[in-house]
């Protein structure tokens, strides 16, 4: 007799891993200005500490495109000096890597405490109700991306939109349709900015 329930072990029981590849993509290579970026960048570190510069090299590589493809972490990983597998490793643990299309502004909103507190969710649901996706989505015209993040270490200021690498804060939910019809007319000059970066803090 045993007290254990019994266990099915047919192979639909096992785990099956979420991990999706990245898109193989074509060739690819820094660009000429890039590359100058990414020289100038790794001599900070000494020879033995590269891999310290590979945020800043995948960065380099998905402004270069828009998101990183194989081919692109491979290139990445020859600049460092290391193995694909540990540069899809760095992706594939930080949210402002993307590889797969995301559109020209990836709309990113905090949603824990002080901007939840604030309206950080009803800051979304406008956002869905006015571009028409859900947060992981991109619009039809390939403009706006939806994302819900972490904590984006401006609390004071919340409830705050990270657009690429700029900022909005304090975004009412009642302002978002207002930015939207901004953004598509006057791009970066819609954001706010951070005040910190404003204030020279």
């Amino acid at each position: 007799m045993s007290f254990h329930p019994p266990m099915e072990y047919a192979p639909t029981r096992f785990h099956k891993s979420e991990r999706e590849l990245a898109e193989p993509g074509g060739g690819f290579t820094y660009t000429p200005e890039n590359q100058a970026k990414f020289d100038a960048n790794v001599k900070r570190y000494p020879a033995d500490q590269r891999k310290s510069a590979i945020l800043y090299a995948l960065y380099l590589a998905q402004n270069q495109q828009g998101y990183l493809t194989a081919a692109a972490m491979r290139h990445v990983a020859q600049q460092i000096g290391c193995t694909a597998a540990e540069v899809e490793d760095v992706v594939s643990y930080y949210t402002m890597f993307f590889t797969k299309p995301v559109g020209t502004y990836v709309l990113n909103v905090c949603r824990t405490l002080s901007c939840a507190l604030r309206g950080a969710e009803r800051v979304t649901e406008e956002l869905i109700a006015t571009l028409g996706i859900k947060p992981g989505e991109t619009d039809p015209t390939g403009t706006f991306t939806l994302l819900e993040v972490e904590c984006l270490g401006a609390c004071d200021r919340a409830p705050v939109v990270m657009v690429n690498d700029d900022w909005h804060e304090r975004l009412d939910p009642d302002q978002v349709r207002v930015l939207v019809d901004a953004i598509r007319a006057r791009g970066r000059a819609a954001f706010s900015g951070c005040h910190l970066h404003k204030e020279k803090m």
